[in-house]
């Protein structure tokens, strides 16, 4: 006699596995180099940080083209230093003074051991406001400012206002921004174009003061 075989029974559902956590996000970061100078070369440190974004290779290559390669004497403020790579730059052609102000105490720290590595001696660093120290700087005393604020911040205005005393007469204020002023705007801060250069989404600015491009017209 055969026997029916019985039918089956259901499996029993695995129970859902719970969901796996986030893993945390490294910190990443990556390198550019001095490109020109006694520090040709040398390895600077990007962090991952919201906003931070050096100067590209061939945008400062063409600013020192601009400037000339001789910044022997030179006395310079980095007002929103990041990574240092404009400061740093002007440090490896010889500038005698450059001050990089940063706010963020961890980019500070980093400046900082570049400044050791390198050894270099021209180089201050300083938490704080660029802005503020700019309005504290004695009045045509630096002969190069650099301003590269984030592209989203509301600092554009105030700190090329701030800037423009602080210049020596044959002096230079490098603006990188995420679009090109017009000289309307440059006039009322006392300033107009001698240099622009669009890569990408930068737009380099070399600025100098008024007076000395009205009296070199004339």
């Amino acid at each position: 006699m055969k026997r029916t075989p019985s039918p089956d029974k259901p499996r029993a559902p695995h129970p859902p596995r719970p969901p796996r956590p986030p893993r945390p996000r490294a910190v990443q970061s990556h390198e550019v180099r001095i490109i020109g100078g006694q520090y040709k070369r040398s390895k600077l440190q990007v962090a991952d940080k919201p906003g931070l974004r050096p100067t590209p290779d061939r945008v400062r290559e063409t600013l020192f083209n601009w400037l000339g390669q001789d910044l022997s004497g030179w006395r310079c403020l980095d007002a929103f230093a990041g990574t240092g790579a404009l400061g740093f730059e002007a440090a490896s052609r010889g500038a005698a003074q450059v001050l990089l102000i940063e706010q963020d105490a961890a980019l500070v720290a980093q400046l900082k051991r570049v400044q050791e590595q390198l050894t270099a001696t021209a180089v201050q660093v300083l938490r704080g406001d660029g802005v503020a120290a700019m309005r504290h700087a004695c009045a045509g005393s630096l002969e190069l400012i650099f301003l590269d604020p984030p592209f989203d911040s509301t600092l554009f205005e105030s700190a090329v206002q701030a800037a423009a005393p602080a210049l020596a007469v044959t002096g230079f204020v490098y603006l990188e921004a995420p679009r090109r002023w017009l000289d309307a705007e440059l006039h009322g801060l006392g300033l107009q174009l001698h240099r622009h250069l669009r890569a990408g989404m930068v737009h380099a600015h070399l600025l100098r003061r008024i007076d000395v491009v009205a009296d070199s017209a004339g």
